[in-house]
């Protein structure tokens, strides 16, 4: 009986074997020398190769010299700076805001490369805790500076019954080829409400990773929005239960893309009881050669009757070479259930077109307004002005031709 092959390893695996040998995790090395960063042949990589996709890895960072300037000032933040994963500085907090460092990145135990290699690269977390009604947004502003470099950050939010809190979470960096892994840990308390913002405005040279875990209490309200506009590659992967009835969640995302970009959202929401509603909804604009991926499941235990989940994942195409992948999915063991998923993906519609370009305004002009328009849906449910107002900065410097950072 032949033995089996051995798996060579692409450069960036190499180095990143190299690198968590060095940092003591072995376990963690040998695993990856075996496995390898995941390719089209893993389900939930099936649009994001990482294999291919990822071809080197910088050196592991160092404590930032400097924070790194924000293109995001929201009026009355309070805000919590990590400069190459550390804390640089935590000025005093509003009432019901608890900011500490923690051991570890205390971030479950999911089985998925980007999860496991941040629960082995990091030494500290930042630890969140939110009570109350916290008047001021909370900016966590990701930045990493300097030369390119390899950064693991990850933060819990502990959202405490009955808390109300806004809370955007930005990462930029300096015009560097960096690659940043990094985690959010969210648990929802009993009546909490939550609205969770995060951009990526990292530079277009930037490979850009985040996971994001909610655990949803009883009678939560939760919203995100996730933007993605910044790095070359980039994946945003949203993992949620329920864990309590009465709970709803309004989860959206938006790809902005243009160029050789690769983004990358993926959600995975488990229904575990009963009595839970979720309407979902993610779009893709996407330019030149680009390619932008949805990938979406809703999973609904036996147990969770009288599940309410809706799903849309909606894509315009601007120009040829450019690429939308959408993949929805529905794995529903109840029976007493309202779910249901679509995908649509098309270009600008020419008759919209014709009408706006008869009443005077010139071609370019109006696909910008029907591309804002297509975007709006996302925007208008953030109901703060400034960080709406900023929100719709990222799509205006993306019409325009630029990049958000």
């Amino acid at each position: 009986m032949s033995e089996q092959a051995t798996l060579t390893l692409t450069d960036a695996e190499k180095t990143l074997v190299a690198q968590l040998n060095d940092i003591g995790a072995k376990q963690a090395a040998s695993d990856l020398s075996v496995s390898g960063l995941p390719t089209r042949r893993v389900e939930a990589y099936h649009y994001t190769d990482l294999r291919t996709l990822l071809r080197d890895v910088p050196a592991l960072s160092t404590e930032g010299e400097h924070a790194t300037p924000s293109s995001f000032k929201i009026a009355n933040a309070y805000e919590i700076n990590l400069e190459n994963g550390h804390a640089s500085s935590v000025n005093g907090s509003p009432t019901g805001v608890f900011v500490a460092d923690q051991d570890g990145s205390n971030f479950g135990e999911r089985d998925d490369i980007l999860s496991s290699l941040n629960r082995a690269f990091t030494r500290k977390s930042l630890l969140v805790r939110l009570e109350g009604r916290v008047e001021n947004i909370i900016h966590l502003k990701r930045s990493i500076s300097g030369d390119a470099c390899h950064v693991n950050s990850a933060v819990v939010f502990d959202v405490a019954a009955g808390a109300e809190v806004v809370v955007l979470e930005t990462f930029e960096g300096s015009d560097a080829a960096h690659l940043g892994n990094h985690t959010s840990w969210v648990n929802l308390g009993a009546g909490a409400k939550f609205t969770h913002v995060v951009v990526d405005a990292a530079s277009r040279k930037a490979r850009h990773f985040h996971t994001i875990e909610y655990i949803i209490g009883e009678n939560v309200q939760l919203r995100n929005l996730v933007v993605n506009s910044g790095a070359g590659l980039s994946r945003v992967q949203m993992f949620g239960r329920f864990e309590g009835e009465g709970a709803h969640a309004n989860l959206s995302g938006l790809n902005l893309v243009d160029e050789a970009q690769h983004c990358d959202i993926t959600m995975d929401m488990t229904h575990a009881v009963e009595n839970t509603s979720a309407e979902e909804l993610f779009k893709s604009v996407v330019r030149n050669r680009a390619r932008a991926v949805f990938q979406g499941r809703i999973l609904v235990d036996a147990v969770a009757q009288k599940t309410d989940a809706k799903m849309m994942a909606q894509g315009l195409m601007l120009s040829e070479g450019a690429q939308i992948l959408s993949k929805p999915e529905l794995e529903i063991f109840a029976d007493d259930v309202q779910c249901g998923h679509g995908c649509t993906c098309g270009e600008l519609d020419e008759d919209a077109l014709f009408y706006l370009m008869s009443r005077g305004i010139g071609r370019e002009e109006a696909g910008a307004l029907l591309i804002r328009a297509f975007i709006q849906e996302l925007l208008d449910p953030i109901e703060n002005q400034d960080l709406n107002d900023a929100l719709s900065g990222i799509v205006s410097k993306w019409l325009d031709g630029g990049t958000s950072s």
